[in-house]
């Protein structure tokens, strides 16, 4: 049966959902979690947490899915050895460096691949089996046909987002609130800024970044029928009562095998809502009308509210059934037999049984005691006994033998596997080159590849895979070395078509492709082009940088969250590069907001899959409400990327030539040819070049 996954924000919420009908839970356990805000576990409430889900038969899966620094993985593998000792069911990551962590540290504990991990298409899925892992939790934005196509060939299981809040960007891409604000999606502090108002044409009057919340209450039987493993409600940040309220109308669903009724609609409604709620993604269709925001009135419904929380908190609304079976014969201790629904057995034995000296005890007395299992997880179905006659036996010995066995069948329930734990080994450190970056620059436009670029010999020059069929390469080849840029996002009917692309590429004369996603890598893998790391993969520490060069990476691109002293201090195993120039790429969107504000300029069939080019190459830039423009570009399948209102800006600083790197990377997206001629000539000390509306980044602020 199709697994119920709720959210467990705190201990409360943890009870709401168990009682209510949840196959189990996903939660926090210290600082490492894509929900740092809500209210996570401490290691005794953890441990507790664990037993008590385990005792009502309810998984428990731990998320350690954030990017983390070097400093940080030693902290975070003490956190996992603890969990598996508790018998935590799974970990949920995003980060390269902890999957190699956690395989090292506690190899016996499954590993599940986070949403954050931006996986889209059946090759990454399979890639995310390949490194061991045994679920994948699919994008958010996949279609109904992308779903089951990937869970009809997966090799691991699969888990969907069925209920709750949708992200504008791609989960594990936005770094609109890191840039801004300085709190990392990407390491469980975002601020939410996509819930802001923004607009176009000067004016920040609407909402184009918010999206109601998924509903996919009709479609659970569709998604059982499919061979989803998993369907999970999102929510750590909700209450309580929210988390009650989903979780029991999802679990009759599922148990039941049909859609919401009109009744359970309005309540998931009342429960929480943005404008109503969205299913165009399930149905692989984007627009203005998934877009709504929770209303300035909304109050939560503390009537209906307080009834839902007085019912789970008594806990008997999920209860074991238990079998008993009383032998109780003279002159031999009282055996009491127990067994489980789910086939746990013990038997127990107790006090000897003396002679009734007026009135003899019934079996209808002994089966009434034994029934008696109030304030426990329990409840007995079906209980035999077999009584010698002429017996007496006390209550307090029948309460002794009956605790006794649920006691032992507890400790059965919640009995912890073993499993093999390991000290934490950092990476060997290597000392930086003394040498300073060899500059590459990244296009986004054909005309912005010119005579004058070329002639300064830039180490590599990052083209879009999709533009390089309409450029001849052949007179530039002998200056520089061409690398096609793969879409960070496109589905798994995409990739014969980017594979045939990366041939034609090859053919062409390009050396090397990116990798910026578990799904890129079995497309270059075998194409004999060289593979560079993109900044998409979110390479944050030197166990991530390791785990890249065993995946045959020539070099790899850092996040750009990182402080210029992080970068400094990694261990390079590979050729490393930053971003040290450009507008950084704050969110991919699969809504294309250019289209929802100003209206599609291609025919409704041609879309999805129109290549970018001229006629859809405008700029349009969105504001926010104190007046920054951000850019949003159009890029493959009609998806949006919006990049930062500023430019970062280092070419009046030394410090990124002193950290290590092997290469430097300028981004072009905005600039016009003649402006990335002279950045590069700043870059290399040729020109005094400096843009418009500058900023420092992430470089020496990091974030939280």
């Amino acid at each position: 049966m199709t697994e119920l996954l709720s959210p467990a924000g705190g201990a409360e919420a943890l009870v709401a959902a168990v009682q209510n009908g949840a196959d189990a839970v996903y939660m926090g356990f210290g600082a490492f979690n894509a929900r740092r805000s809500a209210r996570n576990f401490s290691d005794e409430e953890f441990r507790a947490a664990v037993s008590y889900c385990h005792l009502r038969g309810v998984k428990v899966y731990l998320t350690l899915n954030t990017l983390l620094t070097d400093r940080e993985l030693n902290a975070l593998a003490d956190i996992a050895r603890r969990a598996s000792d508790y018998g935590v069911d799974a970990i949920l990551v995003q980060d390269w460096g902890v999957l190699e962590t956690l395989k090292a540290v506690v190899p016996d504990v499954p590993l599940h691949a986070s949403t954050q991990m931006s996986v889209h298409t059946l090759s990454g899925v399979k890639e995310a089996a390949a490194l061991g892992m045994e679920r994948a939790v699919l994008a958010r934005e996949l279609s109904r046909s992308d779903i089951a196509e990937i869970c009809e060939l997966s090799p691991i299981e699969i888990e969907t987002f069925a209920h709750g809040a949708l992200c504008m960007c791609y989960s594990g891409q936005c770094e609109m609130s890191a840039v801004i604000g300085g709190r990392s999606g990407n390491r469980g502090a975002c601020a939410q800024p996509c819930r802001l108002p923004y607009g176009w044409n000067d004016k920040a009057d609407g909402y184009p970044l918010s999206l109601k919340d998924a509903n996919l209450a009709d479609y659970t039987p569709d998604m059982q029928d499919m061979g989803v493993a998993c369907v999970k409600l999102e929510g750590r940040m909700k209450r309580p009562e929210y988390v009650a309220a989903i979780t029991r109308i999802y679990s009759r669903l599922l148990r039941e095998h049909r859609k919401a009724t009109k009744d359970e609609q309005r309540e998931l409604k009342e429960a929480f809502s943005r404008d109503g709620f969205t299913q165009d993604y399930y149905f692989g269709r984007r627009g203005k009308q998934m877009f709504g925001v929770r209303q300035e009135n909304a109050r939560w419904p503390e009537e209906w509210f307080s009834e839902l929380r007085q019912s789970y908190e008594k806990e008997n609304l999920r209860l074991v059934g238990v079998r008993f079976d009383a032998v109780i014969r003279a002159d031999a201790p009282m055996t009491l037999a127990a067994e489980d629904t789910d086939g746990n057995y013990i038997k127990v034995s107790g006090a000897v049984p003396e002679a009734a000296r007026r009135r003899a005890v019934t079996e209808q007395e002994v089966s009434d005691r034994l029934r008696k299992t109030g304030g426990t997880a329990f409840t007995v179905t079906d209980c035999t006994v077999t009584l010698d006659k002429g017996l007496s036996v006390s209550a307090s010995a029948l309460n002794a033998l009956r605790r006794n066995a649920l006691e032992q069948l507890s400790a059965l329930r919640c009995a912890v596997p073993e499993r093999r734990t390991f000290d934490y080994v950092p990476p060997q450190g290597i000392a930086n080159s003394i040498e300073p970056p060899r500059f590459t620059v990244s296009l986004s436009r054909a005309e912005q590849l010119t005579d004058a670029l070329v002639s300064l010999e830039p180490a590599l020059i990052y083209l879009p895979l999709e533009l390089i069929g309409k450029i001849d390469l052949a007179s530039y080849l002998p200056h520089t070395k061409f690398v096609a840029v793969l879409p960070r996002i496109y589905r798994t009917r995409d990739e014969e078509t980017l594979c045939a692309m990366l041939v034609s590429a090859k053919e062409k004369g390009v050396s090397g492709a990116t990798v910026g996603n578990l799904g890129h890598f079995a497309l270059v893998r075998d194409s004999g082009l060289t593979m560079h790391g993109d900044y998409s993969l979110n390479a944050y520490n030197s166990a991530a940088l390791r785990f890249l060069r065993e995946r045959g990476l020539d070099s790899a691109c850092v996040s750009f969250e990182l402080r210029n002293e992080q970068v400094r201090d990694l261990s390079k195993t590979l050729s490393c590069e930053a971003i040290v120039y450009g507008r950084l790429p704050l969110m991919i969107t699969e809504n294309c907001m250019i289209s929802n504000e100003y209206g599609c300029r291609y025919a409704k069939e041609r879309c999805q899959t129109a290549l970018p080019d001229s006629t859809c190459a405008d700029t349009y830039t969105l504001t926010d409400r104190r007046g920054e423009q951000f850019p949003a570009l159009r890029v493959w399948g009609c998806r949006n990327e919006i990049q930062n209102a500023k430019t970062l800006w280092l070419a009046d600083k030394d410090d990124y030539r002193r950290i290590g790197l092997t290469y430097a990377r300028l981004r072009f997206t905005t600039e016009s040819p003649d402006e990335c001629v002279r950045v590069l000539k700043t870059y290399m000390g040729q020109d005094g070049f400096v843009p418009d509306a500058i900023t420092r980044g992430l470089f020496y602020r990091g974030v939280e």
